[in-house]
């Protein structure tokens, strides 16, 4: 799987050789909630590019995203300026940015058919672009400076890494091919990324239970202070180091399933408690060593 993997990025590389025409266009605007609460958010399901967000002690969301397109051919160009568009939904207590024309359709899943991700919202990749796939290459990449005590969600698929910095709510950061950088963030966190590495450094333990996974990276968990809670780890090629201690072993989940040949075993993950009490701290590699450290003097 791996070598196809690789096979693919270099015929990948070689297709994007030949892009002689290019575009950038920086965009700028600034928003405010119409409806200022505890529960306000900010979502970025960006494609290809990176997100950036920074808390800042104001009440403004200020957004710049640098557009860049690329093709071999000035038609073509001219195409891919005029597709691909920042996609805005104010929601009132939430704003939502998304990359319009892509040629996949961005709106709210059905929870019915238990489509629900990330609050919900995402692109519809059954329903692609008809014949534009290969006139032109994009990028879109965000910086946004954010309220510090929003919620954050932020995504991208393709080149480029999802950062957070300076933030106290919760945040979910999603990446496929790249890596999650959370750096002085207090709030619960859930990342998840496939091809990457996942780096926090907390200002603060966080009180909220919190989700570390990296198919092919590493983890790298810094807390501030000393942390009290549960921690269960999962790895297939990969190991767990840690300064925490004491570090109690738990009893591991075990999942039982009837099969033809009889009822399958298997042990889901190591636990372990932290001290006493507190959030769980679910850490799972696929290929991937995670390292999960207090910075405090010992």
């Amino acid at each position: 799987m791996n070598k196809s993997i690789f096979i693919l990025a270099i015929l990948m590389s070689w297709a994007g050789l030949d892009y002689a025409q290019s575009f950038t266009e920086k965009i700028n605007k600034s928003y405010s909630f119409e409806k200022k609460g505890s529960q306000n958010a900010i979502l970025v399901y960006n494609i290809s590019g990176d997100v950036e967000i920074e808390g800042t002690p104001g009440d403004q969301i200020v957004l710049e995203v640098t557009k860049t397109i690329r093709a071999k051919t000035d038609a073509r160009l001219a195409v891919g300026k005029e597709d691909i568009q920042l996609g805005v939904i104010d929601l009132a207590d939430t704003l939502i940015f998304y990359v319009k024309g892509t040629g996949s359709e961005f709106r709210k899943h059905d929870t019915e058919k238990g489509k629900t991700k990330r609050y919900g919202w995402g692109y519809q990749w059954d329903k692609q672009r008809d014949g534009h796939d290969l006139e032109f290459d994009y990028t879109m990449d965000f910086k946004i400076k954010i309220p510090m005590d929003l919620q954050v969600s932020a995504s991208t698929v393709n080149d480029g890494d999802v950062m957070v910095f300076n933030t106290r709510g919760q945040v979910r950061a999603h990446n496929v091919n790249g890596d999650i950088r959370l750096k002085e963030i207090a709030g619960g966190t859930t990342a998840h990324t496939i091809n990457g590495n996942v780096d926090i450094d907390y200002s603060k333990n966080p009180s909220a239970d919190c989700r570390y996974y990296t198919l092919n990276g590493n983890i790298r968990v810094n807390f501030p202070s000393v942390v009290s809670g549960r921690m269960s780890f999962k790895s297939f090629n990969g190991d767990l180091y840690t300064n925490i201690d004491p570090l109690t072993p738990m009893p591991a989940v075990v999942n039982k399933k009837e099969t033809e040949k009889g009822i399958k075993y298997k042990i889901e993950s190591e636990r372990y408690q932290i001290r006493s009490g507190g959030p769980m701290f679910d850490v799972e590699t696929f290929n991937g060593d995670a390292y999960i450290k207090e910075l405090v003097n010992k």
